[in-house]
């Protein structure tokens, strides 16, 4: 396949890429530049391209094909661009970015929760390192699945990068109705909560499986999601904070999960 190059920050490529870099809203349509999503760094676009998802655009500087082994992501992609060190800089969203962006296409995973299996749900989870860092965590200790309603889109960058490829390797489904997910799911539910008098995570069963659901940073879980779970459990917390990071709180709600 030959290689374009690209000297021009300005070129439409470059352009359509940030675009999509920057804009859940332009991730989310329906056209086929809508579809993907934007990786930055060898490792990110090698773990997508082994994780089943196909690369339609790559772009290399001449250094990072000299310093990584590029070649399996320029024969699957549809399009491979060289850039030069300028340009780089344009595509980059970290302070020394590594020459390699990838535009990979989405996958629609359906809402599939097993008997058994040890859910998380997040409702409005706004910030792209909590989502990130909950994703990354739940892979290392052995959950079955994300499902996230609302919130940070799962494709952006930042969430992609702070989970270090977890979100591309674990299952994770969106849902437009997480009240009628759960309901319909069959496995016990728990809402976390900031709340006292809340049941302890550390005298949950969770051997059956479960589905513990994490809402937003600032405003909690909603009524319609808190009225679906039959118990309301937090984490007990001795000294003078009132809660947790959301990310902390995921982790170890988690650990007790699995434990």
């Amino acid at each position: 396949m030959p290689v374009i190059f690209i000297s021009s920050r300005d070129n439409p490529h470059i352009k359509a890429a940030v675009r999509l870099r920057d804009a859940a809203a332009v991730r989310m349509r329906t056209p086929v530049t809508g579809r993907g999503f934007f990786l930055e760094g060898f490792r990110l676009c090698a773990d997508a391209l082994a994780s089943g998802y196909a690369p339609e655009q790559v772009f290399l500087t001449a250094q990072a094909r000299g310093k990584y082994s590029t070649i399996s992501l320029e024969q699957a992609s549809v399009q491979v661009f060289e850039i030069t060190e300028h340009v780089s800089e344009k595509l980059g969203d970290t302070k020394t970015p590594q020459g390699v962006f990838g535009i990979f296409e989405k996958q629609e995973k359906q809402v599939c929760l097993q008997p058994g299996g040890k859910y998380i749900a997040l409702e409005n989870v706004q910030d792209p390192g909590n989502l990130g860092g909950i994703a990354r965590t739940a892979e290392a200790l052995g959950i079955t699945g994300l499902l996230v309603s609302g919130g940070c889109d799962v494709f952006h960058p930042k969430a992609l990068r702070a989970s270090m490829g977890a979100l591309l390797r674990l299952p994770v489904a969106r849902t437009q109705d997480l009240p009628a997910d759960l309901r319909a799911c069959g496995l016990p539910c728990y809402a976390a909560v900031p709340d006292r008098e809340a049941g302890s995570v550390l005298g949950c069963d969770f051997t059956r499986g479960a589905v513990i659901i994490i809402g937003s940073e600032a405003h909690g879980l909603s009524s319609e999601a808190l009225a679906v779970c039959a118990h309301k459990i937090t984490v007990p917390m001795p000294g003078r904070a009132e809660s947790l990071n959301a990310a902390a709180a995921a982790t170890i709600l988690m650990w007790e999960m699995v434990r």
